[in-house]
């Protein structure tokens, strides 16, 4: 079954064949004549072997998005809706798809689908693409969806970031029914307030969902700083699940703090003050005064997007730790996070113990947690491995 092909260098060969969804530009030996953009490809030794079955990007270091290592598998219709229909099954496997939830249905490589996110809020879905071979698609996955699940709308997102990357433009809006600015999502019993068309992601950060309910179990009680607090999911769960005893959630967003406001008021939640601040500075003033916290939530936005960021993401990490620790009593709980794909556990637990080594203080973690479930980590693709949850304890 002849396509058209890429040859692959003999020293990149073993990636391949270890199932790296991706083909960088600098493994590419030749493209063969006729090869064009967007173009179903078949990656091939120099001497013809097959290894694997993806997609053509001429404009983006991720050469070749490689979907299946079958010789005898089609990219076609039937292929997308089989892969769709496995992750979604997944997601009712786990729970996830109550009328009233929200979760990822599709999560890019980790589900084999690399470059496709799909979030269900409710009876919505967000696609945000984040290659142009499937971006391209996007009308074959609303047809498929539209039979699987039946949305009332379906709207697109775009990833700046993402598509600059892939070469690609996306229009965002409306790709199927009517989907309103603001849907209210039900999780661990609270009704959250999510932008759709404006707010972070696609609308809610929805890899934290079982690391809310875990941090709340530590803070029960306690007085709480909730630092990039964004719509308030750590804050109100911790103090509708977790009974936290007074809790301040800090956010640079006027807009995503005046959801997390509706959210308390519909839920009669009198302990939790929103200040609009930006972070650092509000930490130095606050280390400042002598401020003390029996617990620190801190989930910072992503501090490394590229490798040569990554230096510059674990000293802003130490930083804000380092301060956090500083405001916290001793038996304090510190819940650390980084989505930041780029920074390793092992180094994320070097930015904790050079703060542990700076303040001269004891940091027990206690649990070392990642994204839900409904963002399954594929063993062949370590970059789906992206978020750190620590719980820790600072005596």
């Amino acid at each position: 079954m002849a396509g058209k092909r890429v040859i692959i260098k003999d020293d990149r060969v073993p990636a391949v064949l270890r199932r790296h969804p991706w083909v960088l530009s600098s493994s590419v030996m030749m493209v063969e004549s006729g090869v064009g953009h967007g173009d179903v490809v078949d990656v091939v030794t120099k001497d013809g072997q097959f290894l694997a079955r993806g997609i053509y990007n001429k404009k983006s270091r991720i050469r070749v998005r490689l979907y299946t290592w079958d010789e005898n598998e089609l990219l076609d219709r039937d292929f997308w809706r089989a892969r769709i229909v496995r992750a979604v099954e997944l997601r009712e496997q786990l729970g996830y798809l109550d009328p009233e939830g929200a979760c990822r249905l599709v999560f890019s490589e980790g589900d084999a689908l690399s470059g496709l996110i799909v979030d269900r809020y409710g009876p919505y879905l967000v696609f945000q693409p984040t290659a142009f071979g499937l971006a391209e698609r996007l009308s074959t996955f609303t047809e498929i969806f539209k039979e699987i699940l039946g949305p009332k709308g379906i709207l697109v997102r775009k990833d700046p970031a993402a598509s600059a990357a892939e070469g690609f433009e996306l229009p965002e809006g409306v790709l199927f029914g009517e989907v309103p600015e603001v849907v209210t999502i039900v999780e661990h019993g609270i009704r959250h307030r999510v932008d759709l068309r404006k707010g972070q992601k696609t609308g809610f950060y929805l890899d934290q969902r079982e690391n809310r309910l875990a941090a709340a179990r530590y803070l029960a009680g306690r007085r709480i700083l909730d630092l990039y607090c964004y719509t308030g999911g750590f804050s109100l769960t911790a103090a509708i699940r977790g009974q936290a005893r007074s809790i301040e959630a800090v956010d640079s967003s006027d807009r995503a703090l005046q959801l997390a406001r509706e959210v308390s008021s519909d839920h009669g939640i009198a302990n939790i003050v929103f200040l609009e601040a930006e972070v650092f500075p509000l930490l130095e003033k606050y280390v400042a005064e002598g401020r003390k916290f029996e617990g620190v939530i801190l989930d910072p936005p992503r501090f490394a997007s590229r490798r040569g960021q990554i230096a510059q993401a674990l000293r802003a990490y130490h930083f804000v730790n380092r301060l956090a620790v500083s405001l916290l009593e001793p038996g304090g709980i510190l819940v650390s996070c980084s989505c930041s794909g780029r920074v390793s556990r092992a180094e994320f637990m070097q930015v904790l113990f050079g703060v542990a080594e700076k303040t001269g203080r004891t940091i027990q973690v206690l649990e070392q947690r990642g994204a839900a479930p409904d963002h399954p980590v594929n063993v062949f693709c370590p970059e789906t491995d992206y978020l750190k949850c620590f719980i820790c304890r600072v005596i």
